[in-house]
């Protein structure tokens, strides 16, 4: 079976369509990671998104907001930070804003990091995105955009589930 077999296979409804959309998801993450590990130097992808948005970030995060930011536990966003201090690309501070809160803060070598390696990974999405025409790049950008919305409403229910299952 070939890729575009899945795709006559999964393309006769609007049920089979969505589990095509989220196996698509799951793979793509896989692929994505797999190859950008490769790619990037020093650090793994999640370490790099992570730095991406503490680089971004116009104030102290703590580890709770940087895991929602990303989807994670508060643990994984500690584990990605630990291994990042010890490569020297950034601290770990108490919030200003609230002392039992641990915030990422990054370091010079951050911005040397981002001047120096970024050009590499802004030449891998390039490569990631040269199929799309520019108004199929914007419409993704929507459709993913709203996808979030999609997943916002799934953590409801799952929440509340759990909810009704612990009364």
């Amino acid at each position: 079976m070939n890729l575009d077999d899945l795709i006559t296979k999964f393309s006769g409804s609007a049920t089979q369509q969505r589990k095509a959309i989220f196996s698509t998801l799951f793979i793509a993450g896989n692929k994505l990671q797999t190859l950008f590990d490769k790619n990037i130097p020093e650090v793994s992808l999640k370490q790099f998104m992570l730095l991406s948005i503490v680089r971004q970030s116009q104030e102290q995060l703590t580890f709770t907001q940087l895991g929602a930011l990303l989807g994670c536990s508060r643990q994984n966003i500690k584990k990605l930070s630990d291994a990042l201090m010890k490569k020297g690309f950034v601290t770990i501070q108490q919030s200003s804003s609230d002392p039992r809160a641990l915030c990422i803060c990054p370091t010079e070598k951050v911005n040397a990091y981002f001047q120096n390696s970024f050009a590499k990974y802004q030449e891998d999405l390039k490569y990631l995105f040269d199929v799309y025409t520019e108004e199929e790049t914007e419409t993704l950008f929507w459709l993913l955009s709203k996808l979030y919305a999609g997943i916002e409403n799934l953590e409801k229910e799952s929440s509340a589930d759990e909810n009704h299952r612990n009364l």
